[in-house]
């Protein structure tokens, strides 16, 4: 694989362990301009949330028609809505060499693996599942039967960490962007990333000596 191709970079974890927090300040700093795959859903925008820069809000009808165009990378229903991923965008970043970032569910990250195996994939863990409920219960949005269906849910998700790379325990928002970014920058220092690039750099001079 040629270094001039960006990275896709998967983070994923059960509901309520904190991505959406966890990757805003991955892109607060954004030290190594990582580019920001914006994900498409059907379920209400929650408060704070901007359309076009959290998640691309639509109706049913409106996803449902790019399942049909064949325009998603992955899609998935999750406690009755949709959840997808664009792939236009990611291809087209991608191969002008920008590391791509996305935050997604674990059903849809499972499909995305399947299809770009190449990817990165982190899982964002709770410290405890007492906090993972505690997250969820603070956010002040869903009623107490939905918080039992993602708790429920979350459970079989964090029993889906063996198919990731990596995983990233969400105790402090600041320790888990480190350990991102290393992980990250690390994948760029592998052998076959770099060694086409290094061969390339070794034939040119030694064909200026001949």
């Amino acid at each position: 694989m040629s270094e001039t191709r960006g990275l896709l970079i998967v983070l994923s974890g059960p509901s309520g362990v904190g991505k959406g927090t966890v990757r805003a300040a991955v892109f607060k700093d954004n030290q190594y301009n990582y580019t920001y795959s914006i994900s498409a859903t059907t379920r209400k925008i929650r408060p704070g949330e901007v359309d076009g820069k959290d998640y691309y809000f639509m109706s049913r009808e409106e996803f449902e028609g790019l399942i049909e165009q064949g325009a998603l990378l992955e899609y998935t229903q999750y406690v009755g809505n949709y959840y997808g991923t664009p792939i236009q965008p990611i291809e087209e970043h991608l191969s002008k060499g920008h590391d791509v970032f996305l935050e997604i569910e674990v059903q849809g990250a499972m499909k995305v693996r399947e299809r770009m195996p190449e990817g990165i994939f982190i899982f964002l863990a709770p410290p405890n599942i007492s906090e993972l409920e505690s997250r969820i219960v603070g956010r002040g949005t869903d009623k107490q039967d939905i918080i039992y269906e993602r708790m429920q849910k979350a459970r079989e998700e964090i029993e889906m960490m063996k198919h990731y790379d990596f995983v990233v325990v969400n105790d402090q928002v600041e320790n888990a962007v480190q350990k991102i970014n290393a992980i990250i920058q690390s994948e760029h220092l592998r052998v076959e990333r770099m060694i086409d690039a290094i061969k390339l750099q070794i034939q040119s001079y030694f064909q200026k000596g001949e």
